[in-house]
C-alpha cells in the first residue's frame, strides 16, 4: 500500500511564504511524476506544479515565478516552496504521484490526504 504524507500548511500573510512538504512510503517500484494540485472552495482541482521523470518541472501559469517545485527520487518527497503568497493561493493543497508498485502492475496516481493554506485577504 503506497500513502502520501503532506505537511507543512498553515496560516501565512500575504506576500508571506511557505513550504510544503510530501514524502511517499510503501511499496514503490517506479515513481514517474510528483507534483502539487490544489482546490479552492467551490472550485476544480486544479494542478499547481509538478516535477516529472526526466527533471523536467510544469507550473500553472498562476505560480510561475512564485512557487518552486523540487524533488528528491532517493527519499521518495516533494516539496513546494510557495513566496509571495497571494489570498487566491488559498485552497487545499494535495501531493500526487505517478508511480508503479510492481512492474506487472499498470502505472497508477496516488493522492496524499492534503494540507490547507490560508492566506488572508
Amino acid at each position: 500500500q503506497v500513502q502520501l504524507v503532506e505537511s507543512g500548511g498553515g496560516l501565512v500573510q500575504p506576500g508571506g511564504s511557505l513550504t510544503l512538504s510530501c514524502a511517499a512510503s510503501g511499496s514503490i517500484v517506479i515513481i514517474y511524476a510528483m507534483g502539487w494540485y490544489r482546490q479552492a472552495p467551490g472550485k476544480q482541482r486544479e494542478l499547481v506544479a509538478v516535477s516529472n521523470s526526466g527533471g523536467s518541472t510544469n507550473y500553472a501559469d498562476s505560480v510561475k515565478g512564485r512557487f518552486t517545485i523540487s524533488r528528491d527520487n532517493a527519499k521518495i518527497t516533494v516539496s513546494l516552496q510557495m513566496n509571495s503568497l497571494k489570498h487566491e493561493d488559498t485552497a487545499v493543497y494535495y501531493c500526487n504521484a505517478d508511480l508503479r508498485t510492481r512492474l506487472t502492475e499498470p502505472r497508477k496516481i496516488y493522492w496524499g490526504q492534503g494540507t490547507q493554506v490560508t492566506v488572508p485577504s
